[in-house]
């Protein structure tokens, strides 16, 4: 019986072992997941005043400032790496994901901003530091891009409806044509990750408030026909 006891004794000194070193790993990536998520608010703080800024120029401004606080969401990254066990990424994925959402979302409306086209892959893992290949080291997985994408179309609606009360007309037709082209692209996808397909789901209600607002400004004399009608 003694040896029975002392064999359970040692057995729960290492699972007690094992706790303390897993709320350790716990503790030093909240720490850096928190820092990750206040570079966040910055860049969503910065990227609001898109609303109410009429001219491109301005726009394009506050792109370069947000650009600026993706530095600092590199180094983030580079420090949450470093505190993940080999192996263990999907272990402890759950701290940060939401907060990659979120950045993969801010970065597609940044390219889009800028260029007014869609944000490629390589183009959101460039701006964040990391790896689109798990292989290669710490990565961001691609329904976190998808899911970011189709935050930018939620994003791009209230957009469109801003743009109209500031008086650029111009505007929501850009985003009518993107979404339209996106929303295509979306189609082609065979969505089985449930949180993806129902956020995949709301895109169509985007999709129509665009158009209802491009329609309103068609009835009203503001814009031209739009090309191919």
């Amino acid at each position: 019986m003694d040896a029975i006891a002392g064999g359970s004794n040692e057995l729960f000194q290492s699972l007690e072992k094992c706790l303390l070193d897993e709320y350790n790993i716990k503790d030093a990536l909240s720490e850096e997941v928190r820092n990750l998520e206040q570079v966040s608010r910055q860049i969503a703080t910065i990227l609001q005043a898109i609303h109410q800024t009429t001219d491109d120029s301005g726009t394009l401004e506050l792109c370069a400032k947000a650009r600026g606080h993706f530095q600092d969401v590199q180094r983030c990254y580079k420090n949450i790496a470093q505190k993940v066990p080999e192996g263990d990424y999907y272990k402890y994925l759950s701290q940060w994901q939401n907060v990659s959402n979120r950045l993969c979302f801010l970065a597609s409306l940044v390219v889009f901003l800028e260029t007014g086209s869609l944000a490629q892959r390589h183009d959101v893992m460039n701006m964040l530091g990391v790896q689109i290949d798990r292989k290669k080291g710490f990565h961001v997985d691609l329904e976190d891009y998808l899911f970011g994408l189709l935050s930018l179309v939620n994003e791009l609606s209230r957009l469109a409806v801003n743009s109209v009360i500031c008086g650029n007309y111009t505007r929501p037709v850009k985003i009518s044509k993107f979404v339209s082209d996106l929303e295509s692209g979306f189609r082609l996808l065979n969505l089985k990750n449930d949180f993806l397909r129902k956020k995949y789901d709301g895109l169509k209600y985007d999709v129509k408030k665009i158009e209802q607002v491009v329609y309103d400004l068609k009835i009203r004399g503001l814009i031209a026909d739009l090309p191919g009608e």
